[in-house]
């Protein structure tokens, strides 16, 4: 999990781990990962960012269904684009007007897309006079694309392409710290005790961290960092 409070740098910490063979899918962990939460910690996250690759439709369906948990993922390249999706991230109405997401209506279990505010094709659709401008779809339409958070919104674009970019870079920066690419383990009882003592040792570093953050980090300049919005500055000066 990304710790937010924690702003020099990108700080991750273990919630859930588990140890393995080598022939089990990653995604088949996710489910009992939050139920692991649920359970433990009587909390569960809102938005899950996995790999593509990992993670099947009807997993994500029974997270939606079960915990009201978004698993948001990129599309895979051998899955179709389905109406009215024009793209991932791009969707239209039937006539090519291009729709953004209203919000989703957890009463009936239905996204609602419009018309957004500005220049539109409305004005010279000959079905303007009839149209509502306003649509439903179910999250049953596709999980990947829909969801419980649509891959057109924003949210879910700087999720993907900004977020889900750290946790690679942030896992292999705390593999060099504990030296673990120079670990083979082929004893899963013995990898246990080694992911324990591993993630108490992030526990305790992300600890010491937010009890007595670091003036300069040596990597510093490396690191991605959380942006700040001066929203207090906009306020004063009315823009």
């Amino acid at each position: 999990m990304w710790l937010r409070s924690y702003e020099p740098a990108v700080l991750l910490i273990p919630l859930v781990s588990w140890a393995t063979p080598g022939h089990v899918p990653e995604g088949y962990l996710l489910k009992p990962s939050i139920r692991q939460c649920q359970q433990r910690l009587g909390w569960r996250p809102d938005i899950v960012i996995g790999d593509l690759g990992y993670i099947h439709q009807q997993t994500k369906r029974e997270i939606r269904r079960e915990w009201k948990v978004a698993v948001v993922t990129k599309l895979k390249s051998d899955m179709k684009i389905i109406e009215p999706f024009d793209a991932w991230d791009q969707m239209s109405c039937q006539q090519g007007q291009r729709l953004q997401w209203l919000g989703y209506e957890e009463a009936d279990s239905l996204h609602w897309f419009g018309v957004p505010a500005g220049e539109s094709l409305c004005r010279s659709c000959w079905q303007a006079s009839t149209c509502p401008k306003e649509f439903d779809y179910p999250p049953e339409l596709s999980e990947t694309l829909l969801g419980l958070l649509p891959l057109n919104t924003s949210a879910a674009s700087r999720l993907l392409n900004q977020m889900r970019s750290w946790v690679e870079p942030c896992q292999s920066f705390e593999k060099n710290i504990l030296g673990l690419n120079h670990v083979f383990l082929n004893s899963l009882r013995l990898t246990w005790t080694m992911s324990l003592l591993t993630d108490a040792v992030g526990l305790l570093r992300a600890l010491a961290l937010m009890n007595s953050p670091q003036k300069s980090l040596l990597l510093q300049e490396l690191m991605p960092t959380q942006m700040n919005w001066p929203w207090e500055n906009l306020e004063k000066t009315g823009k």
